[in-house]
């Protein structure tokens, strides 16, 4: 239902006029009143996203910590969604992000407080995020421990019951199950895998139900980028089905800690063939009944598939990256080539199938589907054209990743051609105020812009200390400095970094520190946050974290944050004139930038930095010492 604008809106007055008056009264005076800070650099903010509204342009907006960037884009998102009668989407860099959006006592709920206005924001998260009852069904079968019978209690009584799922609330997000591993997760959530156009459980299933939900938001629709990529990536082919788009029409996006869009987007857009994943979907099919011919070529597929990966594995370039690059060989274009025929064969066989209804419906639509993603992503792979490819591991299975270059391109047409207004928010967004590394990676030539500081104090309330030593020092210094108790977020540059420290901390020290994959990331944020633990370890938390005040008082950066020598890197190397200072030394400067901006969230805050460097990183310093906040101290 369509809400009343927060402002009255007169004939001799334009909307853009009115909401300028409006977001004045409310900067200015209602929320001073109220005990919020008047902050001139969010006062900015504010005006120059209602011009970004009023152009329909890409907006750049980089303001500082402390800045009140969340406020500064909620109150012209409302008013715009209201005044078009769509919602506004906002788009954060990650599923614990939401969370903390939405969160008690975070910025909508204490604007909805402090000016009576009702908001109607709701989460749309990626859909891996939810329970699939058709996984979940399998893994029952086999999963005796509790986190299986914790889910079980979990879905409501009414979802296998005859009848209409009405009455039925949405069920089934991964924040619902906090104990719940990330591994074992991911024997139960929705996996790309699963057709669910074709499920007969889809009108029950938890995630069809939150999709009607959020579609239905007057205001505000909340996803992560990865699902906004997703949505992005699917939207035509599920048009042509006959199916919803995974995200409705909106007004305006806004994509919190923006920077990292390019990195949601390269993952939404590749293709994926998974080790095990078509050896198990083709055995489901064998069942009595089933015509000799097409278990032949089911047989026949799943062994040249194997000798594949085999030959994939012989092809690899050894290495501790979590990406790794492949060699290919004459043998592995031999048996892609050699695949893809498999494929056709199957395929027709299935043409036979499907009239002696001897298989399933579902399970033979969810094959046929699948086989025709798998020959397209062979198809890519042997053709040895720019796409990007790299094996790496993916819910913890050995995963082929092909990747088509063209990022910018595909973001081109199907996002910065609409003329939607889109506004990036980030702390960090530039470097030292030139936003050309960011525009440059997208694809985006025309765009708005503007820096504008943080409102810290930071002399006052931080110290930088920089250690030199060697890289077998830096895990005894981190257990010094951890003695005095104090509530410490350790930041490392990939998981490989943080699962190699771990393993050098004392099996007795590793009780007291939590490490992201534990469990689900937004649990062990919350207990760092209540101080159930002091020391929490992770890889991705460079951005987005808000813990204010005493929940963090101290930030260790045990590596200089440089893009990892991968596939995926490696080629944005290869296609820059300048690698080093096009690629390597702008990724290292913004994700420094953010990692230490996780420390000072608020004016009450205080705390230390330490950036710990071995001999190749000490060489460094010059080039990241005039964006640090405070002039370091050498330790």
């Amino acid at each position: 239902m369509r809400k009343s604008l927060p402002f009255v809106l007169t004939k001799d007055r334009s909307f853009f006029e009115s909401l300028g008056d409006w977001m004045g009264d409310v900067l200015y005076d209602e929320l001073p009143e109220k005990g919020f800070e008047c902050r001139d650099e969010q006062i900015f903010m504010a005006y120059q996203i209602e011009q970004a509204l009023k152009e329909k342009n890409v907006l750049f907006a980089e303001a500082g910590v402390g800045t009140g960037k969340t406020i500064a884009y909620l109150l012209p998102a409302v008013s715009y969604a209201r005044y078009t009668g769509k919602p506004a989407l906002i788009a954060c860099a990650d599923e614990t992000l939401i969370d903390q959006l939405v969160k008690e006592g975070g910025d909508i709920y204490k604007l909805q407080k402090t000016l009576g206005l009702e908001i109607d924001v709701r989460l749309a998260k990626s859909r891996d995020q939810y329970l699939c009852l058709k996984r979940f069904e399998e893994a029952e079968k086999v999963e005796t421990d509790e986190w299986i019978d914790d889910i079980s209690f979990s879905i409501p009584d009414g979802v296998y019951a005859q009848g209409s799922m009405i009455a039925i609330q949405p069920y089934g997000e991964r924040s619902d199950y906090p104990t719940v591993s990330d591994e074992d997760w991911q024997k139960v959530n929705y996996n790309s895998i699963m057709q669910c156009s074709v499920c007969d459980l889809r009108n029950r299933c938890g995630q069809t139900l939150h999709r009607a939900h959020y579609r239905k938001s007057a205001d505000l629709i909340i996803c992560s980028q990865d699902f906004l990529m997703e949505h992005l990536a699917t939207k035509e082919s599920r048009e042509r089905e006959g199916q919803l788009a995974l995200l409705p029409d909106v007004s305006m996006i806004v994509l919190d800690e923006g920077h990292l869009l390019e990195y949601a987007a390269q993952k939404a857009m590749t293709y994926k063939v998974q080790a095990t994943t078509i050896v198990q979907l083709l055995e489901r099919l064998m069942v009595d009944g089933v015509r000799e011919r097409t278990l032949y070529a089911m047989e026949k597929l799943q062994d040249d598939h194997e000798l594949f990966f085999d030959q994939l594995r012989d092809d690899l370039v050894a290495s501790e990256e979590e990406r790794k690059r492949i060699n290919k060989s004459p043998n592995l274009l031999k048996y892609g080539k050699q695949l893809i025929q498999d494929v056709e064969t199957l395929l027709e066989e299935f043409v036979f199938e499907s009239e002696m209804y001897m298989i399933p419906e579902y399970e033979l639509n969810m094959a046929e589907e699948y086989l025709e993603q798998y020959e397209a992503s062979l198809r890519i792979f042997i053709a040895q054209g720019d796409a990007v490819d790299w094996l790496e591991e993916t819910d913890g299975e050995e995963t082929l990743v092909i990747m088509p270059r063209l990022i910018t391109e595909v973001l081109a047409e199907k996002l910065f051609s609409k003329k939607l207004p889109i506004i990036f928010s980030s702390a960090t967004l530039s470097v030292k105020k030139d936003f050309s590394y960011i525009a440059y990676s997208l694809g985006i030539r025309d765009y708005q812009s503007f820096s504008v500081p943080s409102p810290f104090d930071y002399e006052e309330v931080m110290r930088i200390y920089l250690h030199e030593l060697s890289q077998k020092e830096k895990t005894a210094r981190v257990q010094q400095l951890l003695r005095d108790g104090e509530k410490t977020l350790i930041l490392f540059k990939s998981k490989q970094a943080m699962l190699d420290f771990k393993a050098e901390l004392p099996i007795m020290e590793r009780m007291y520190v939590a490490f992201e994959g534990d469990r689900e990331l937004s649990g062990i944020v919350r207990d760092f946050q209540e101080g159930t633990i002091k020391t929490l370890c992770s890889y991705h938390l460079w951005e987005g974290l808000d813990l204010p005040e005493e929940a963090l008082t101290r930030v260790i950066i045990f590596d200089l944050p440089f893009p990892p020598h991968d596939p995926l890197f490696d080629a944005k190397r290869t296609f820059a004139e300048n690698p080093y200072e096009e690629v390597e030394l702008p990724f290292m400067q913004l994700r420094l930038q953010q990692g230490m901006g996780r420390l000072i969230r608020t004016s009450n805050d205080r705390g230390d930095i330490h950036i710990l460097m071995n001999e190749e990183e000490s060489k460094q310093r010059k080039t990241f010492e005039d964006i640090l906040a405070v002039t370091p101290e050498i330790k």
